[in-house]
Order: C-alpha cells, then structure tokens, then sequence
C-alpha cells in the first residue's frame, strides 16, 4: 500500500485546490458550493453513485454525502474537468479527508473508470 499512497499523493498535491462552502447536496455525486463569490455545481470525480430514484440505495448514498459535507461546511475542491453539463468535477477534500474516497470505501459510491484521470488516483485497497 506504501507505493500506491504515495502515487496518490503525488497526483493530488500537482491539483490546483480552491477553498468553498457547502450550499447544498444535491444525490450521492453532486453538491453545490459557493467559491469566492461564485455559485458552482460540483460532479465528484472518480466515483459514481445511485441516483435518488434508485430506492434504497440514492437515498442512502445523498444521506451519506450530506454526513460528510453538511451545508455551511468549508472544503477544498481539486478540479479535474467540467463535465458536459458544465458541471465541475473535482475531488473534495474537508478536514484533510478525501470525501470522494470516503463515500467508495463506506460502499455509497462506485468507481468511475470512464472519467480518464481516474485510472491512478486511488489506492487498490478500495476495490477489495
């Protein structure tokens, strides 16, 4: 696990971060932030989650994200792209732990292998 943290590391501290607020969770992927004074829909990076109709398991994992990220909380976003909603997509960092990793390793989210910068960014560790 040394070598794989360490790649990790090094991947995530070349991403640009920008400090932001919690405005509103919106299902187990996807948040709104305000950063300076822009309004932004974030995508998480990396991981997918069940959609809100998908009972139980949406509701569980929006329930999941809203743990982790309650409204008025501070984060940090390491922008990786923007989706072809024009979404921004990110992973987000609150109190130095990965919130995208959290919501994998508690099994409320899914690799997203199709978003290319993923292919390195997370320790095999998760997928066991």
């Amino acid at each position: 696990m040394g070598k794989a943290f360490l790649v990790l590391l090094l991947a995530l501290w070349a991403v640009p971060s920008n400090a932001a607020e919690v405005l509103s969770i919106g299902d187990g992927d996807t948040l709104t932030v305000r950063e300076s004074s822009e309004k932004i829909k974030v995508r998480l990076a990396c991981i997918d989650a069940p959609e809100i109709s998908q009972s139980p398991y949406g509701k569980a994992a929006r329930q999941a994200l809203k743990d982790l990220l309650p409204v008025g909380s501070d984060l940090t976003l390491r922008s990786k792209a923007t989706d072809r909603y024009g979404r921004t997509v990110a992973e987000v960092i609150r109190n130095g732990s990965n919130i995208n990793q959290s919501l994998l390793a508690s099994g409320n989210a899914f690799v997203y292998w199709q978003q290319r910068e993923c292919s390195s960014n997370y320790p095999s560790s998760l997928f066991k």
